[in-house]
């Protein structure tokens, strides 16, 4: 039985660029980075809270595994942020907004209250968007 994801990957434009915004902005954790060849390499990040959950920053550019036309159409979809998108938490969303915010990371929505509770919305250095939320905050009246 399955009991837990490990390793997901997040499709970047740049891995170099990529690198800066996950570990030297949101403060994401380096795990690896092994050359993989002489034009790739493994490059993985953990949240801060949790290291037992890996990101592979996985550049799409044309290979076997990305024929031009699917690396063409990918990269479009994550420049235009539908591509990739997931949900971060953080303990004070208003705080953690700010220090983001300062550090350049893009929002496209400040933190504002929802029927669901309070969120903020960012991408990152690709194009991909993140929904920000606080910890228990679905059902949190204060949504901190």
């Amino acid at each position: 039985m399955i009991t837990k994801m490990t390793i997901t990957n997040i499709h970047v434009l740049n891995q170099d660029s990529a690198y800066d915004f996950y570990v030297n902005k949101l403060g994401f954790r380096l795990v690896d980075d092994i050359p993989m060849g002489p034009e790739s390499r493994w490059l993985t990040v953990s949240p801060p809270e949790q290291p037992d959950l890996q990101l592979v920053l996985f550049p799409v550019t044309v290979s076997k595994m990305f024929p031009k036309d699917v690396a063409e159409t990918l990269i479009s979809l994550i420049k235009n942020g539908i591509f990739g998108c997931g949900v971060l938490t953080c303990n004070d969303i208003f705080a953690t907004y700010e220090e983001l915010k300062a550090k350049g990371v893009e929002f496209i929505k400040a933190p504002t209250k929802e029927f669901y509770g309070t969120e903020a919305l960012f991408k990152d250095d690709s194009g991909n968007y993140f929904s920000l939320q606080p910890l228990n905050n679905f059902g949190n009246e204060n949504g901190i």
